[in-house]
């Protein structure tokens, strides 16, 4: 089977750290905006999404909750603490645990590991990609074609296609 997509999608916009702690930073204003914005892009443009990997962080299950209300069918998000911190290696590890008829995966995670999850798996190193190497932004998703199975999937394995932006 191929026709896979891995959609790679950085949190949106957040409050600054408070005494409660990075992983417990909320979305602002702006943030709740883009995330719902993103939503109905995603839908037009990915039509739904099977799975949804979501860092437990409270910015990414809010980024996540957000976004799905704007989806057909989102599936309920699969929160993983190890996203947190993960780097693109501990990603490429989660990614592999999918299974192989599963065709549309969605991360939802932190700078700078999507930037260069994205980057790396880019085996076109298209000026897209070269974009991406300096980072993304918040609310931004990377859409990569994946024409291997989620357990094969590493360095150059796949295609970035396009960054998808909430339209505020």
């Amino acid at each position: 089977m191929t026709g896979r997509t891995l959609v790679l999608l950085r949190h949106a916009h957040a409050e600054p750290e408070t005494s409660l702690g990075d992983a417990r930073r909320t979305l602002s204003a702006h943030g709740r905006r883009q995330a719902a914005a993103l939503g109905p892009v995603l839908a037009e443009q990915l039509g739904h999404i099977d799975v949804a990997l979501v860092s437990s962080a409270l910015r990414t299950t809010e980024t996540y909750k957000l976004v799905a209300s704007g989806l057909p069918e989102a599936p309920a998000a699969d929160v993983r603490e190890e996203l947190y911190a993960a780097g693109p290696r501990e990603v490429l590890a989660l990614l592999a645990e999918v299974p192989e008829d599963v065709e549309q995966v969605l991360v939802v995670g932190h700078e700078p590991t999507i930037s260069s999850l994205a980057h790396l798996l880019d085996g076109e190193r298209s000026a897209l990609a070269e974009m991406l190497f300096l980072g993304i932004s918040t609310a931004n998703a990377a859409v990569l074609e994946v024409p291997v199975p989620w357990a094969d999937l590493d360095r150059s394995t796949a295609r970035l296609v396009r960054i998808l932006r909430p339209e505020l």
